[in-house]
């Protein structure tokens, strides 16, 4: 198994095979691919997706696995763009059995171990990574290492919202009361101040805006810069 900072190299591009689709809500899908050979990932690692048309024009992008490291399938969360050139065929024309080519895992710094504390904190789409953790830390018996605090617009649009609820994450949602009968708003900085832990490692994961606004959350409660790992996902919020 590989640990943070010595991540296996992404390797040759691979024919995957789709052996499972879901589309957990519009606009979304969630692929559940065979990829012969592959490396072992750390939760935080991202594969890269490339799609080649006839007249050989090719278009990549990269996706954030969320599958945990035992997981035998890759698991990927794809967010549909409107003028995505690939996003729209991953999510309206991809069925099982057909073939992907993929690369990967790739990353070696927004990973995580499992054995270490750590606190998550993302926005929208930015919650794929944070899963790979917590299937990760479940495998391990590590649960008690993870905090995690998560935020969308509405629980629908909450990618593993029953999962990530289920093992207790904070779930702020800004257009309509939680499920807990939290109101209506942003995650705040009394929310986040029970996870906070000198020990951890921050993974932050969402929308630029989202990014930015939870990194100053965690100044504001005295965590260390150095301590915090961020990653931004353009489409998410």
């Amino acid at each position: 198994m590989s640990v943070p900072g010595e991540a296996p190299a992404a390797g040759p591009w691979r024919q995957s095979r789709v052996r499972g689709v879901a589309h957990p809500f519009p606009r979304a899908v969630v692929l559940r691919l065979e990829v012969p050979d592959r490396h072992d990932h750390l939760p935080g690692q991202h594969y890269v997706v490339r799609l080649t048309a006839e007249d050989g024009y090719a278009a990549s992008r990269s996706y954030s696995v969320a599958s945990a490291p035992s997981d035998p399938l890759l698991e990927l969360f794809v967010e549909e763009l409107e003028d995505g050139e690939v996003s729209p065929y991953l999510a309206d024309a991809v069925e099982v059995g057909d073939e992907l080519e993929v690369r990967g895992p790739i990353g070696g710094w927004f990973v995580w171990d499992g054995r270490t504390p750590a606190v998550g904190l993302a926005g929208g789409s930015g919650v794929v990574p944070l899963v790979a953790m917590l299937r990760h830390a479940r495998d391990l018996g590590s649960l008690d290492q993870l905090r995690l605090a998560v935020s969308a617009r509405t629980l629908a649009t909450l990618p593993y919202a029953d999962e990530l609820a289920a093992a207790g994450a904070v779930v702020a949602l800004s257009r309509e009361v939680s499920p807990g009968g939290r109101a209506a708003g942003r995650l705040a900085t009394a929310e986040v101040a029970p996870l906070v832990n000198p020990e951890a490692t921050y993974f932050v994961c969402g929308s630029t805006a989202f990014a930015a606004g939870a990194s100053d959350l965690l100044m504001e409660l005295g965590v260390d810069p150095a301590a915090v790992r961020v990653e931004r996902f353009g489409a998410s919020s």
